[in-house]
């Protein structure tokens, strides 16, 4: 089994010889580290996505907007995610983006999940009937976590989601209350003995 370190070395290289620059490199390294600590499919989507681009172009989206699509090309997944990701401060103020045509967004989702940790906030992201939940680029929740390789997501749709609790009120009130019973109140001898605590008298 290969290690989470060779895994990052041997992606970030392969990204180098495919034409991109060492700066991209080392982010699609980290990238396919996370995907396969996970169990998504990344070595299996960059390697068939680097052997599709060498024949065939992609469009490179540089300002991201709330709606984007194009009409014959699909989008490179690693050039879209970069730009997400450095443009996700103000992208959050969109509340919801939609991309139409992504080339294996496997390789996407990563950058969406590291935009979670930026922002402090969860993200929900979709790719046609896949749904996946990013929480602060630690876990992913999905509906469609298996070893497959997506060739192309026809509709995405990216949500940033409110910071909310996940319990009810009532449920942490009473849960609460329940701690309580471990608070000890203070008796009179350890009040007395911390009143004087630190200090002594050396005359």
């Amino acid at each position: 089994m290969k290690s989470l370190s060779e895994i990052d070395t041997v992606s970030k290289r392969a990204s180098r010889a495919s034409g991109f620059d060492w700066g991209v490199a080392e982010e699609v390294g980290k990238n396919i580290r996370m995907l396969e600590m996970l169990g998504l499919a990344g070595i299996k989507n960059l390697n068939y996505y680097y052997k599709i681009r060498e024949k065939k172009n992609f469009e490179k989206i540089s300002l991201i907007e709330m709606e984007n699509k194009i009409t014959q090309l699909e989008y490179c997944p690693i050039i879209a995610g970069v730009n997400f990701l450095d443009q996700v401060r103000s992208l959050e103020n969109l509340n919801e983006i939609t991309f139409k045509n992504i080339a294996y967004p496997i390789l996407f989702l990563p950058f969406v999940s590291r935009a979670s940790e930026v922002l402090g906030r969860k993200i929900f992201l979709k790719v046609d009937n896949r749904n996946f939940l990013l929480n602060y680029n630690n876990s992913i929740y999905s509906n469609s976590l298996n070893n497959g390789i997506i060739t192309i997501g026809n509709n995405i749709e990216i949500k940033f989601l409110e910071n909310t609790d996940s319990f009810e009120e009532n449920e942490w009130k009473e849960l609460y209350k329940l701690s309580e019973k471990t608070f000890v109140e203070e008796s009179e001898s350890l009040k007395q003995r911390g009143a004087g605590a630190g200090l002594t008298d050396n005359d």
